[in-house]
């Protein structure tokens, strides 16, 4: 059977902006092509892309990823249909967690007033909705000790199109990993960028005759603004293998390429209102391998008349044209869209056309190439 990739790359600026930020509060930044470009690590963006598919894909298609299992499979138990005493709950979801191989420990109490705390487990574990109802199912219809076979069998069909995507590792039981079907890179900036400071004031509202002229508070934020090249790609094989059935690995694929377009990191999005859309989307489906093309930026973008996205956009149709000559050949099918005359050059990639008619065809066209194959 062939493989299929859906490759996304975005030309997308940001104005001044701390998406995502170091330990230092800094945002994060790399060297490529021997300059400072600004970074956005590829777990916020997969985060963004998580959080998006609760605004679009019903809850049966999504997950959790979380300490808390206990927690979610007693919120379950304890109401209809069937209405458990929270300790019941608590036992029965505990004899899961355990048949599943996990370890679940309470967390230390932050005051001697607090509620107990309940029992999460040691590391981050990553269910489908349709998954915790099945384990909380088996809970409620399970005396005593909870067979491991049917817990994991409750734990590893019906992945749903989030856990499908972006898969599961678990460390104490590895017949329940799920392999990945999408890759994200780290966002770059298309040029050299430097960090800035903003020094900012807070004024007390309530401020007396009396009182100084100081300001309530002082303060500086870090941050850069760039244009930048993002890239993803979805393993359409992996995810057909995840999910079994064709109309849902197209519809998981368009939805991951709507959620990872129109998606952005919120890192201090209240101070910056960074809430931009891509000035480029170029969306192509390659049979055999997948194919970044950040190597059109490795010599850096210089400044366009003031800006930097359409020398951007210039450099990936030139370079994305000249790897398909030399190494890739022509894409099955690749698809546009695109805002203003800044972004011509790109119209060479592929057909033009908006988002949601964009989303529809890379649906369209998976489905089509995987019955073919079937």
């Amino acid at each position: 059977m062939s493989s299929y990739y859906v490759d996304i790359h975005v030309i997308q600026s940001v104005p001044p902006s701390n998406v995502n930020r170091d330990d230092t509060g800094s945002p994060k930044s790399a060297l490529y092509g021997g300059v400072r470009r600004a970074r956005v690590s590829s777990q916020a963006w997969k985060k963004a892309v998580r959080t998006s598919f609760k605004s679009f894909l019903p809850a049966s298609q999504t997950g959790a990823r979380t300490l808390r299992v206990v927690e979610l499979l007693m919120n379950r138990l304890t109401t209809d249909p069937y209405g458990l005493s929270e300790e019941e709950a608590r036992d029965r979801a505990l004899a899961v967690v355990k048949a599943l191989g996990l370890k679940a420990e309470k967390p230390r109490a932050k005051s001697e007033s607090a509620k107990e705390p309940v029992e999460r487990t040691q590391y981050l574990v990553f269910y489908s909705n349709q998954q915790l109802d099945r384990l909380a199912d088996l809970a409620a219809s399970t005396e005593g000790k909870v067979s491991g076979t049917d817990a994991k069998k409750a734990a590893d069909s019906d992945h749903g199109i989030e856990v499908a995507l972006f898969g599961r590792m678990v460390a104490d039981s590895k017949d329940l990993n799920v392999d990945s079907a999408v890759q994200v890179a780290h966002a770059l900036s298309t040029h050299a960028v430097e960090t800035e400071a903003d020094y900012f004031t807070a004024v007390d509202d309530y401020k007396l005759d009396e009182d100084d002229a100081g300001a309530g508070m002082i303060g500086t934020v870090e941050f850069t603004s760039e244009t930048l090249y993002r890239f993803a790609t979805v393993a359409v094989s992996t995810l057909e293998g995840n999910l079994g059935d064709v109309d849902l690995t197209a519809d998981a694929a368009a939805a991951f390429v709507r959620g990872f377009v129109m998606s952005m990191p919120t890192g201090k999005q209240n101070t910056f209102a960074n809430n931009t859309v891509p000035d480029a989307v170029v969306v192509q489906v390659r049979k055999g391998r997948s194919a970044s093309f950040v190597g059109a930026f490795e010599e850096p973008v210089r400044s366009d008349n003031g800006g930097f996205v359409a020398a951007s956009c210039r450099a990936l149709a030139s370079y994305a044209h000249d790897c398909e000559d030399a190494f890739l050949g022509v894409p099955e099918a690749s698809f546009v869209t695109r805002v203003g005359s800044r972004t011509d050059a790109v119209d060479a990639m592929g057909t033009q056309m908006p988002m949601d008619e964009l989303v529809s065809s890379v649906r369209d066209t998976v489905a089509t190439l995987l019955r073919d194959e079937s």
